[in-house]
């Protein structure tokens, strides 16, 4: 497994939780926590940015994304606003994760709880070649649906 090095920066008064983490052997994403200061409640339909007491320098050639955690999405309605979030190379600010709450009920923030996944990948630059037309696929512009909802649907397209 390839691996990139990140420096971090915390807040003073966030010594006591953990750095971002993965959880597992083979997990992508690292888990971020919530550094707020008691607790944050988020009603239902309402989005707040919690922070989470890191700085990061991302490498040239790579980008954070932050990304939902599955099961807060499953047991609570909670997702990220802006899904996911990019936080580029020069960006080195305080790390703050955009949660809303898509569920019925209000849903808490405690000091540590895991809020979001922090995937580091890399960037590729976009370099535009202007043509007069672009080749033709078996989709061409056949957008949104066009494909169907079950096996079959999709009449021959891709």
């Amino acid at each position: 497994m390839k691996t990139v090095q990140v420096q971090i920066c915390r807040r003073e008064d966030c010594l006591d939780l953990s750095l971002p983490a993965y959880m597992s052997e083979h997990a992508s994403g690292m888990d971020l926590l919530a550094a707020v200061q008691g607790e944050e409640i988020i009603g239902p339909g309402a989005w707040k940015r919690i922070p989470t007491g890191i700085f990061i320098a991302i490498p040239d050639g790579f980008e954070a994304q932050i990304r939902p955690r599955s099961g807060m999405a499953l047991k609570h309605g909670i997702s990220l606003v802006n899904s996911p979030g990019t936080i580029d190379a020069d960006y080195r600010g305080e790390i703050g994760v955009l949660m809303i709450n898509h569920g019925s009920e209000p849903f808490t923030v405690s000091r540590g709880d895991r809020i979001a996944q922090m995937v580091i990948v890399p960037v590729f630059r976009a370099e535009w070649v202007q043509v007069q037309a672009l080749p033709e696929t078996r989709r061409s512009s056949g957008g949104f649906g066009h494909t169907g909802m079950r096996e079959g649907d999709d009449k021959g397209t891709e």
